[in-house]
């Protein structure tokens, strides 16, 4: 491709796609709208797009909406998630025949980049800030390279790097345009867990002052002042969240994010955490069976007492998500009752269970296999919702069975009514997201959303 194809008058045409999987897409749910909150990879390439470039950016999330059957482009770009690899290479190789070039990017991408590249012209692995622009330059210029690589010295410390361009998508389409990160990847070593197989342990953040002016300015534009952080772990690097949190308290926000339990070692960190605004965190509490924690690499959960946790959380003022993970090798036909048990004791705002899944090039993948208990290697099922490989002490049907009664179980309406109870938490965001939890519970089949109903609107959604 010629570098003088593209002008003023003629821009490029550049299209970026998060492909929907098989369970993850548009659908009505009990709210007749999306959970779905807006993705911050389609946003954060458009931002980083050079604007002294003449491209035209389009985004396409297809889990809110289709992708026109006579789309044209110079460039596609798609994100991978293992659960949608089958998905995007399908589009990829179509987009491929009408003669529209594809870079495909993302962790499945990363964790499997000679698959991705026998469905793309190129691919970007890793994180792609420096990347990125670097592969558009080249596109204009006719010089595409078959691989672009996270560079090695990989920061997020430039105070002027872009915010992500939220504005391009439409508000309507999403329960919340509020999503937020100030970090990536994290220090721990979890053995399922795709973050440090892709991405390394090494914790990469933003300059406190450039969360806060990214804030500030969506807080300016929209009015709204709830929203998410999506890092990993929050409190990976305890220096740099209380610098964080310390500065959000002037913003007067409440937000929601994730954070490992060994946050109940530091009871300052935790109220600095509450007066920051926090008023939700996911918590990766994964197993009650002392076993899997080693399983799973995350021996340090042990150290913390889960009932006494939540409840410090709660007297702060701050609502639990607690996700647990079904499948782990010392899990058995009673790990169930005995995780349900322990949430309603608990008062766990909102569980979540999912079931075990060796996402591909992880250390649990690769033990798996070494085992000879992968039963499959169609990516569509690797979404947390299908057994994929051999339990140890569990049938593969034991397995999905407990899984799905735990879920119908925990949202019962006396065991809501008892968590909430325990919880001292009889807000009606708390009622409105557990009813809507007990319909997806029991509609499993259909629906798969992990997202924290902080902006829903019934009213709104009825019309």
């Amino acid at each position: 491709m010629e570098s003088h194809v593209f002008t003023h008058a003629r821009k490029m045409k550049l299209v970026l796609i998060s492909p929907k999987g098989p369970l993850y897409r548009k659908r009505g749910g009990i709210f007749k709208r999306s959970l779905r909150y807006q993705p911050l990879t389609l946003t954060t390439l458009a931002a980083l797009t050079p604007k002294d470039l003449p491209i035209d950016v389009t985004l396409i999330d297809e889990s809110v909406t289709e992708i026109p059957a006579d789309l044209t482009a110079d460039l596609i770009g798609l994100t991978v998630i293992t659960g949608t690899a089958s998905r995007a290479y399908f589009l990829a190789d179509r987009f491929r025949e009408k003669g529209m070039k594809v870079v495909l990017g993302g962790p499945h991408v990363t964790l499997l980049p000679d698959e991705a590249a026998e469905h793309a012209d190129t691919i970007c692995v890793g994180y792609s800030e420096q990347s990125w622009p670097q592969l558009l330059h080249d596109f204009m210029s006719g010089q595409l390279q078959k691989r672009y690589q996270q560079a090695p010295d990989f920061n997020l410390d430039d105070p002027n790097m872009p915010f992500p361009e939220r504005h391009r998508f439409n508000s309507e389409d999403f329960l919340t345009q509020a999503v937020f990160e100030a970090t990536r990847a994290c220090t721990h070593n979890c053995e399922f867990c795709v973050a440090p197989t892709a991405w390394g342990r090494k914790q990469y953040q933003h300059p406190v002052e450039w969360v806060v002016n990214d804030i500030r300015q969506f807080v300016e534009r929209t009015g709204k002042r709830k929203l998410i952080f999506v890092d990993l772990n929050l409190v990976s690097d305890i220096g740099y969240a209380k610098a964080l949190f310390t500065a959000l308290i002037p913003l007067k926000i409440k937000w929601f994010g994730l954070s490992t339990v060994l946050i109940a070692h530091n009871e300052e960190l935790m109220e600095l955490m509450a007066r920051s605004g926090c008023k939700g965190l996911l918590l990766g509490l994964e197993t009650v069976t002392t076993g899997s924690l080693g399983d799973a690499g995350k021996k340090f959960n042990s150290s913390v007492n889960y009932k006494e946790l939540v409840a410090k959380l709660h007297k702060l003022g701050i609502s639990i998500q607690g996700c647990f993970v079904f499948g782990l090798d010392h899990d058995t036909v009673d790990t169930f009752d005995a995780t349900v048990e322990l949430v309603i004791d608990a008062g766990i705002d909102l569980p979540r269970f999912s079931i075990l899944t060796p996402f591909p090039a992880t250390p649990l993948y690769q033990r798996l296999e070494q085992e000879q208990r992968i039963l499959t290697k169609n990516w569509e099922l690797y979404d947390a919702q299908h057994v994929v490989f051999q339990p140890k002490l569990m049938t593969v049907k034991e397995l999905e069975d407990g899984h799905e009664r735990a879920w119908k179980k925990i949202y019962q309406y006396n065991n809501i009514v008892r968590r909430l109870w325990n919880a001292k938490n009889f807000q009606p965001l708390a009622i409105t997201a557990n009813l809507g939890y007990r319909f997806y519970a029991h509609n499993l089949h259909k629906f798969y959303t992990c997202d924290w109903p902080i902006e829903h609107n019934p009213a709104k959604s009825r019309g």
